[in-house]
């Protein structure tokens, strides 16, 4: 590892030279590839449940359906093979990344096609494997699309933030789209139609990887085998056991990531059994301290299935110790000991928006109804995250990164008062609206910070598996925390009614609708006010937990980075 010397202060930029990198052909293409990132994962998971719901198939089978998430949260786990291997011919002619992004697109493609021909009832099994494929494909164009991206912006802090803001554009919009436009067709022109248009969009990522930039020379860093002798036939017995150690610590993790075990079942004596250890792994206040501890064990098996065998070096495990577990040791050698600290950055970044998985609950809570809160969430809501998007992205080129991760911790942070304000309005559409601007507005800033600010950290040649790994695992500590987010709020609330401290803050509750917080409090048993209080208390709380993340964006931007990056 080089320590850089201390960089100059980067020069102010007019709002001009801010905005014009948005408009190159490496900006305008990423927004493509963005879109097409976002498509698949909607495609195969919510709209294909409505699908198959509104074919009368049960819930149960519907929610096996599921199962194509495990690989979008396991992404990590192949983005290795992704850095090494190239694709013969199309390596040659596009590049190593965008020919494997151009294979992900095709297959991705294919697969929505294939699902538009098929009928639920008779087909079933058949749409599954095609969801499993497309989510497959869809994972592996996520990775090669990030380091692409990642690569093709180099050591500027300033083509990090254009990139990244550009993908969030593209990104954001995905979803919108394959989310409504196939509900609005199936009705008068069927769900084959409405997949085959989707299909069909796909295009439109295809056209950017013809456009993009012609990228760089990918280097792949050569096995160092030492002195391990080959043994092509004990050799095949060690593969066998290093890649089913593998294959068990994979469905584990994927089983924490995800909050499901269904892959699990055979492991149960009796359906009962299974059910009852689902409803501990999914519970919202327990699940998580089953499925943390999942994940850090699996990802324990993994390190150890790389490890070589004790006084034997073979070239099994050198392979695969080169392959996984180098990528990861590279990052702790270049930052050495502040590697810590920018690893609890990332998962404390966002910590105060995973924190609000009652959001839902609190929308329905102040008497909003389901046609309300879909309008204002799903339209209204994608307009604002695309502004904060823009507003990061901004903030970043003309700034610099530093100032961009400062503000995006800040705006991240504090926007979850809004959400105690709007406890203390009730069902009022005009407080409703404003709130959920200020918070998806505020997401979009520190999304899209945070995507830069890990893209500007990743090694030459590991771009693949350190930025997968990131965004896999930067969750976990929200996660955890947010199992208590429901206790808070009823203890909270229960508190106030028996005199505690809280009691202080029922009179901000004078002016309720009646229909605020009327019927939940019932159910609790406490009064409307009290229940107020609960969400007030839980959203400050929120808010004050982000102030971690801002404290070590600003302790680390005292600390001189290291920029450096050796082959």
């Amino acid at each position: 590892m080089t320590e850089s010397p201390a960089p100059a202060a980067p020069e102010k930029k007019t709002l001009w030279q801010s905005l014009k990198p948005f408009f190159s052909r490496p900006a305008l293409v990423m927004i493509l590839l963005g879109f097409s990132s976002g498509l698949p994962l909607s495609l195969i998971f919510d709209t294909l449940s409505v699908w198959l719901r509104t074919a009368d198939l049960s819930l149960t089978t519907i929610s096996y359906f599921s199962l194509v998430t495990f690989v979008y949260s396991l992404k990590f786990v192949w983005a290795p093979v992704l850095d090494r291997v190239g694709i013969p011919g199309l390596t040659f002619m596009l590049g190593h990344r965008r020919g494997w992004i151009l294979v992900s697109q095709v297959v991705i493609m294919l697969g929505l096609w294939v699902i538009s021909t098929m009928n639920p009832h008779t087909q079933l099994g058949l749409m599954a494997v095609a969801a499993i494929v497309i989510g497959f494909a869809g994972a592996t164009q996520d990775i090669v699309i990030d380091a692409w991206r990642i690569e093709t912006a180099g050591d500027s802090d300033s083509r990090q933030a254009v990139m990244a803001t550009a993908t969030a554009w593209g990104s954001r919009i995905a979803p919108f789209v394959s989310g409504i436009v196939p509900l609005m067709l199936a009705d008068t022109l069927g769900w084959g139609f409405a997949y085959a248009l989707m299909a069909g969009l796909m295009v439109l990522g295809v056209i950017a990887v013809l456009l993009a930039p012609k990228e760089a020379e990918h280097k792949v860093r050569p096995i160092d085998y030492g002195d391990a002798p080959s043994r092509p036939a004990l050799e095949v017995f060690e593969w066998v056991g290093r890649l089913v150690l593998m294959f068990a610590a994979i469905c584990l993790m994927g089983a924490g990531l995800t909050a499901n075990i269904d892959l699990f079942r055979f492991a149960f004596p009796s359906a009962e059994v299974f059910d009852a250890a689902r409803s501990a792994w999914t519970s919202k206040t327990t699940g998580v301290f089953w499925q943390v501890p999942a994940v850090l064990i699996g990802l324990s098996l993994i390190i150890t299935a790389c490890l070589p065998l004790p006084g034997k070096l073979t070239r099994p495990g050198a392979y695969l110790r080169q392959t996984f577990v180098t990528p990861i040791a590279a990052f702790f050698e270049r930052y050495q000991n502040i590697a810590g600290l920018i690893l609890a950055l990332i998962c404390l970044y966002r910590v105060s928006d995973f924190l609000l998985n009652v959001n839902g609950a609190f929308y329905v809570d102040l008497g909003f109804d389901l046609t309300t809160i879909a309008g204002v969430r799903k339209v209204f809501g994608v307009i604002m995250t695309i502004v904060g998007v823009s507003i990061g992205g901004i903030t970043m080129t003309r700034f610099g990164m530093k100032t961009g991760l400062i503000f995006g911790a800040i705006v991240g942070s504090f926007s979850n008062m809004a959400y105690a304000w709007l406890a203390t309005q009730g069902n009022d559409v005009v407080a409703f609206s404003i709130t959920l601007a200020i918070d998806n507005a505020s997401a979009g800033v520190a999304g899209t910070v945070l995507i830069a600010y890990m893209s500007s950290l990743i090694s030459k040649g590991y771009a693949a598996q350190q930025y997968a790994l990131f965004t896999s695992l930067y969750a976990l500590p929200g996660k955890m925390l947010a199992s208590q987010s429901g206790r808070i709020v009823e203890s909270t609330a229960r508190s106030s009614d028996a005199g505690g401290w809280a009691q202080s803050l029922r009179p901000l509750f004078s002016h309720l609708t009646p229909e605020s917080f009327a019927k939940p409090a019932a159910v609790l048993g406490v009064s409307r006010e009290a229940l107020g209080t609960g969400y007030i208390v839980f959203f400050t709380y929120s808010s004050v937990i982000g102030v971690l993340a801002i404290i070590l964006c600003v302790w680390l931007n005292s600390i001189p980075q290291v920029l450096d990056d050796d082959d």
